[in-house]
């Protein structure tokens, strides 16, 4: 399996175990290390013990780790997997990136290496600018947090970030948005092993939505970096402000006196993504403020974040949020019911 269905080329899926490895590296987060193992380990459970498990490793070419918090992790050497983790580490405003990628050489080295013996790779959170450092992104799509998507597109461009998918798999490497995103890739690889039955209990038992479909709802633009996204501010601003119009690229270039090129090229570097994938996120997130907040059809919410086909705005609402207008609004409001009456 591969780019063409979407889904990390794992081998050892069939009768036997499915061999994981947990890459630790000094710094990085422990709750991502133990994330995946913990979830498969309760797959495990609901599949039973007549079903093929997982045999999970954290390895390291180091001898000793300290992840985050001053955590010691216990680490066995590197050996042959099916499939190989590489957690996220801290990445605070401002960092050097290129610093810290210079002292995980000896992990960007076993990257590398893995992925050249047929391993399927998957990178958790920032973890992506290891495989970025290891050369396993150029020519690849690929995703990160939303927060760290634009860092990641202007340090390697050539590298596809796509900042508004939750998982991405082209061609054996994986790559998953922030932090809870990889009980998503979980999820999936639960999916594959052992079927959805078991991949939907696990996700029941563990408390997990087994339906997102983007990272685009959570991200917060006022929390990205500032400096240097002058003109992409502006832009999405002037979006923001005129969330019913037909969008129109070129009209779009003309107000701001540049050419639609120019416009793609600067929103695209200071931001990682398009115009457009701004524009239909903050559609969604009005869209869900009024489905919340109101009792407007969901045909009057459509028009009013400028769609005239309401089919066309429920798939991409869909897409963002795993869940159709009119369900979204039955969810919402059930939860608050729920809520009220528990307290």
């Amino acid at each position: 399996m591969g780019a063409e269905d979407g889904r990390p080329a794992a081998g050892g899926g069939g009768p036997g175990e499915l061999r994981v490895g947990v890459l630790a590296y000094p710094g990085c987060f422990a709750s991502e290390v133990f994330g995946v193992p913990d979830l498969l380990t309760m797959a495990g459970h609901v599949a039973g013990p007549a079903a093929p498990g997982y045999r999970v490793t954290v390895v390291s070419p180091r001898r000793r780790v300290t992840a985050s918090g001053g955590a010691s992790l216990d680490v066995r050497p590197l050996r042959e997997v099916d499939v190989l983790v590489v957690p996220g580490f801290e990445l605070p405003a401002g960092a050097d990136v290129g610093a810290l990628l210079a002292r995980l050489t000896p992990e960007t080295g076993a990257i590398r290496a893995q992925a050249a013996a047929g391993t399927a790779v998957v990178s958790l959170c920032v973890g992506a600018f290891l495989l970025a450092g290891a050369g396993l992104l150029d020519g690849r799509r690929a995703t990160t947090s939303w927060l760290h998507a634009g860092e990641l597109a202007r340090r390697f461009p050539g590298a596809d970030v796509r900042p508004q998918h939750l998982v991405v798999t082209d061609r054996g490497v994986t790559t998953t948005a922030a932090f809870s995103a990889m009980y998503d890739f979980a999820l999936d690889l639960i999916r594959r092993h052992h079927g959805a039955r078991v991949a939907r209990t696990t996700a029941r038992v563990a408390l997990l939505d087994d339906a997102r479909a983007s990272q685009t709802p959570y991200a917060d633009p006022r929390l990205l970096p500032q400096p240097g996204r002058e003109f992409s501010q502006r832009v999405m601003r002037r979006l923001d402000q005129n969330l019913a119009e037909r969008y129109d690229l070129a009209a779009l270039a003309d107000a701001f006196q540049v050419s639609t090129r120019t416009l793609l090229r600067r929103f695209a570097e200071e931001t990682g993504h398009s115009p457009l994938v701004h524009l239909q996120a903050s559609r969604v997130r009005r869209a869900r403020h009024l489905l919340e907040s109101t009792d407007r059809t969901v045909a009057a919410i459509a028009a009013a974040v400028g769609y005239r086909d309401p089919g066309t705005f429920a798939s991409l609402f869909a897409r963002h949020t795993g869940h159709r207008p009119h369900a979204y609004r039955t969810a919402f409001r059930r939860r608050r019911v729920d809520g009220a009456s528990a307290r």
